[in-house]
């Protein structure tokens, strides 16, 4: 905790200088040294990758500008939240490498909430309503007012004061801003409402808790915030933010907007990511397969990494849609001058070549684990007169062959049998090979190049190879998807292997590479080590050792996961009813302001630009069949 609240040392900033520098002037009205941002997540799941990029571009925007980033925990729904969340959130940014000058909850201020909440009321801007949800949504849409929005301020200070006391559930505390509004993000929101759960810190002295709309800004406000970064989906409830600001007389906070990170068959939402849990689908927020912090780390992408790419998004607010490929294809460059290299056989169709003329006792030899990077030291490699190959490359194989052993030599096929008894570890052997090693040609240019591993029982080491699928099916996620229908429930697929006997001995979330399969990284060690696949950007095999996943859906999204003709024409119809809905409202309001003289005229046009287009609608569905 100690860590986490504190300044970033000098040293990481400049580390980071060339990545700031794209920022400079970004943040309108900002001053050196004056800058506070903030980053508010709700304790309600693990942070995930969109959390990342706000956390890092406040983090990084208040560095930038010496100044300040509180972490401030948005605590005001008891039903979705609790404190594990709390510690993996503190946990997780220590991680990023993010560390904030000072940590709050919003939870601090529900003192002050209801005293201004209450001052809201007393001025008219607010009221008491019991409407029913749906009732009050549908009135929302239509803007129709509330049955409720003309009760004297006094009738709302008796209810309102009975409410805060837990005896009236029925009731929430709405805005009276304008139910005309064509923003329906301004149609009279809810600000305060009740909740019996008691509060993850303050348990059950509060019956009644605000809204993120409401306590957002007047927090913001209160602790000193110049700039309130969030991304653009929230464009529409900027005026709300606002409005709260104005009618509280509070300090004005800079709004600044950047575009919401959106990745092919990923789910960002909480709701959705906990019932993933709760049904039993991942084994927790920290599962590989999820988009949590926990999960990719886990998963194999490096901090340095993360930081890069989302550094290197920056504030721009064009509205993206990402496929995996980018990330991954950067996590490489970082873990491929650093990644050991070592050998795996599949343990479940191994294959045995024995070398007439092979070593007659097995011996040893110290090898570097990387090529290119002799820091990373050796290992031992064990040479015998039997060796393991995969079966996808037995396959390939004809008698007489000629045929390369990696770091060894060539070795001519005499002949090739499908094996009947003899087994390996209790694993039957599928195909035997014989052959013999000419150990003075050194021509590898036109040969296909094997890795193999000595069978000698006790220079082997067991291993399980892990590979995971996309745990949603879809591309893009819509409103009205059938979530249920679109989960992968079978999205992880184990190898067993023989490995390299040196691979026992790493530590867990070491990072290697499988010569010729790929980079892993150590998950765990027990009977056996547990090694899960970690993509690197590539949409095909790296080679005939193909895996159990398709990375090209993995990577890229399918085809398939993209949105129907049909869909598509629905989703444009939706956009229109909502453009048609929007353009409504705005007649309306300006046919207030026409003189009456002139309203006739004026409903007349209407009426033939009604008529035309309900003779539009009738002519449409035939000229679609022609079209089909």
């Amino acid at each position: 905790m100690r860590r986490l609240i504190g300044s970033i040392t000098n040293m990481a900033a400049a580390n980071n200088a060339q990545l700031y520098a794209q920022f400079h002037g970004a943040l309108k009205g900002a001053e050196q040294g004056a800058v506070v941002t903030r980053f508010p997540p709700e304790p309600s799941g693990y942070l995930h990758i969109g959390h990342i990029k706000a956390a890092m571009l406040n983090f990084h925007y208040a560095k930038m500008y010496g100044g300040r980033m509180l972490l401030r925990f948005d605590d005001t729904n008891p039903s979705k939240e609790n404190d594990d969340f709390v510690q993996n959130i503190i946990q997780d940014l220590e991680k990023l490498e993010i560390y904030p000058d000072a940590v709050s909850h919003t939870s601090d201020y529900f003192e002050l909430m209801q005293v201004k909440i209450r001052e809201l009321i007393a001025s008219g801007h607010a009221y008491m309503d019991n409407t029913d949800v749906e009732v009050m949504r549908k009135e929302r849409f239509d803007g129709v007012e509330s049955k409720c929005r003309n009760q004297t301020v006094e009738e709302n200070l008796a209810i309102f004061d009975e409410f805060v006391l837990g005896h009236r559930p029925e009731y929430c505390v709405r805005a009276k801003i304008d139910m005309q509004c064509p923003n329906k993000c301004m149609r009279d929101p809810v600000f305060y409402r009740q909740n019996d759960i008691p509060h993850l810190k303050t348990g059950s002295k509060y019956k009644v808790y605000p809204t993120y709309d409401f306590a957002c800004p007047i927090v913001d406000s209160i602790e000193g915030v110049t700039h309130t970064l969030r991304t653009s989906e929230y464009n529409d409830r900027n005026p709300m933010f606002n409005w709260v600001i104005g009618k509280l007389n509070l300090r004005p906070v800079h709004i600044h907007d950047f575009s919401k990170l959106n990745l092919v068959n990923t789910v960002l939402s909480k709701r959705k990511l906990q019932k993933l849990v709760d049904t039993g689908v991942v084994e927790g927020w920290f599962d590989p397969r999820f988009p949590t912090v926990q999960g990719i780390l886990r998963r194999g992408l490096q901090i340095k990494t993360l930081k890069e790419f989302m550094l290197k998004q920056g504030h721009s607010k064009n509205t993206v849609f990402m496929d995996w490929s980018d990330l991954w294809a950067d996590n490489k460059k970082v873990i491929d001058p650093i990644a050991p290299r070592y050998t795996a056989i599949s343990a479940e169709t191994p294959c045995l070549i024995n070398l007439i003329n092979g070593p007659a006792e097995p011996y040893e030899e110290e090898h570097p684990v990387h090529d290119k990077n002799a820091e990373l030291g050796t290992k031992r490699v064990t040479y015998s007169n039997k060796v393991l190959i995969e079966l996808e490359d037995a396959k390939e194989i004809n008698p007489n062959e000629k045929i390369t052993l990696m770091k060894w030599g060539n070795v001519v096929i005499d002949s090739i049998q499908e094996n009947q008894t003899e087994t390996f570890r209790g694993v039957p052997l599928k195909y035997i090979l014989e052959g013999h090693l000419v150990l003075d040609d050194k021509d590898f240019k036109k040969t296909k190049k094997l890795t193999w591993l000595s069978a000698i029982d006790d220079k082997i080491a067991p291993a399980s190879l892990v590979e995971f699928d996309v745990l949603i099916t879809k591309a893009k996620l819509e409103e009205d998807d059938d979530f249920d229908a679109l989960i992968n429930r079978n999205s992880r697929f184990e190898t067993k292997a023989f490995a390299s006997f040196d691979i026992k001995n790493l530590r867990p979330d070491a990072v290697i590479q499988l010569e010729r399969r790929g980079f892993y990284r150590v998950d765990a060690q027990r009977d056996s080590s547990v090694l899960f696949f970690i993509p690197d950007g590539r949409t095909k095999s790296m080679s005939v050792l193909g895996g159990k996943v398709d990375q090209k859906l993995a990577m890229k999204g399918s085809e398939a996961a993209q949105p129907s003709k049909k869909q598509q024409q629905r989703q444009e119809k939706k956009a229109k009813q909502k453009k048609a809905e929007e353009s409504k409202e705005e007649s309306k309001q300006e046919k207030e302001q026409i003189p009456e003289v002139a309203k006739k005229v004026q409903e007349s046009k209407e009426d033939q630009k009604h008529e035309e287009k309900e003779q539009a609608e009738v002519a449409k569905p035939q000229e679609e069949k022609k079209q089909e």
